[in-house]
């Protein structure tokens, strides 16, 4: 006669797998061995109870006890079968004790998983000029990502239908199976073949998106970057990323920007540095130089008498715009005097003519000697600002 495995836990038929498991840890707290020492009848009960458990928690072994068979007598066990019988633990053992009260590796239930997934953020990267980092500019870039589908707007059924509970694991989202050890039965799990582990399954999965709920496209988008956005910066993009599965709430789009680099200008934060090829004669008498900004004006550069190589001079509020916030950093001209390599005649003249009444000759630098910082030392002061 077959065992009455529903009256062993004290469940009703329709006992869902929680209700199962409560039954089994109640009678589990009050039979086991380590709480009734030497008591054979509690063992028994201990015993049973574990085999009751491991075939109603069994969606295959639960089908044959519900037909009226008992799918424990196909391997001979009983409710003290099995290698080393009791052994002073019971046939579901300390396995089947850890399984219910510390979940881990003995078994542990984790439940099926939602179907709607949120979906991934996603990365873009684009590059701009040095120009249009300083006036800010809206740019279209294209992107490659899930988007929601649009035959079965995101259901990934065919007909649009709900979900049905997977007849193989009958909603829970996992298959649990028993393994013999020497500690006794130990209840693993593993995620259910048919449903992938969200206890539920589409009978008639859409053909666009073959159940997904999202499929691959190409999107054209138009990205605001501000004035004054610094070179590795992002912008985010709100719900503009990757839909997710089941359609799930799409993640954000973040967009990075490269700033390529330019023919004349150099950044370093707010601020612009160019560098001006001065002859020495208008280095000596000084001089003006008429500059292309990137605002598309032109910024007169005054180079005053007596400028020596290397020196800087600073232009307030000509640099980059800063980012978000009104104003603009600082422009530093830097004053490369060129000397001529190829004198005529005439000119070497004048030039000794000059010397002589300088009354000046080359010496050695030396620490402390008052003199002007060296070129490297001041263009490294510069760009450390």
């Amino acid at each position: 006669m077959a065992r009455d495995y529903y009256g062993i836990l004290g469940v009703d038929k329709s006992a869902s797998e929680s209700e199962i498991k409560k039954a089994y840890r109640k009678l589990a707290r009050k039979y086991h061995p380590d709480v009734n020492p030497g008591d054979d009848e509690a063992a028994e009960k201990f015993r049973e109870a574990s085999l009751a458990q491991e075939v109603l928690l069994d969606p295959q072994k639960r089908q044959i006890v519900d037909m009226g068979g008992d799918p424990m007598e196909q391997r001979g066990g009983g409710p003290g079968a099995g290698a080393g019988g009791f052994s002073g633990f019971g046939g579901g053992g300390l396995g089947d004790i850890f399984a219910e009260f510390f979940g881990g590796a003995a078994g542990g239930s984790r439940g099926p998983r939602s179907r709607v997934q949120p979906g991934n953020d996603a990365l873009l990267r684009t590059s701009i000029t040095l120009e249009e980092a300083f006036t800010g500019l809206q740019k279209q870039v294209t992107v490659d990502t899930a988007v929601l589908c649009d035959k079965c707007e995101g259901s990934g059924s065919e007909s649009k239908a709900k979900p049905v509970t997977c007849p193989t694991c009958s909603g829970a989202g996992e298959i649990q199976e028993t393994q013999r050890s020497f500690l006794g039965n130990v209840l693993t799990s593993r995620p259910c073949p048919q449903c992938q582990g969200y206890g539920e399954i589409i009978e008639d999965p859409c053909n666009h998106c073959g159940g997904d709920g999202r499929v691959k496209k190409r999107r054209d988008l138009k990205v605001n970057i501000p004035a004054g956005i610094g070179n590795g910066m992002r912008i985010r993009m709100a719900s503009q990323g990757e839909v997710g599965h089941g359609g799930g709430p799409a993640g954000d789009l973040y967009v990075e920007v490269a700033t390529r680099p330019h023919k004349v200008f150099e950044r370093d934060a707010d601020d612009l540095h160019v560098t001006l090829r001065v002859p020495m004669v208008d280095a000596a008498l000084g001089t003006q130089v008429k500059l292309p900004h990137l605002s598309g004006e032109e910024v007169t550069v005054d180079v005053a008498a007596g400028t020596q190589p290397g020196e800087a001079i600073e232009i307030p509020g000509q640099g980059m715009t800063r980012l978000r916030t009104e104003g603009a950093g600082n422009l530093y001209a830097h004053v490369d005097v060129v000397v001529p390599r190829n004198l005529d005649k005439k000119t070497r003249e004048a030039l000794e003519k000059i010397r002589d009444r300088q009354n000046d000759s080359a010496t050695v630098k030396e620490e402390g000697d008052g003199q002007d910082e060296s070129l490297f030392s001041r263009l490294r002061g510069h760009f450390r600002r």
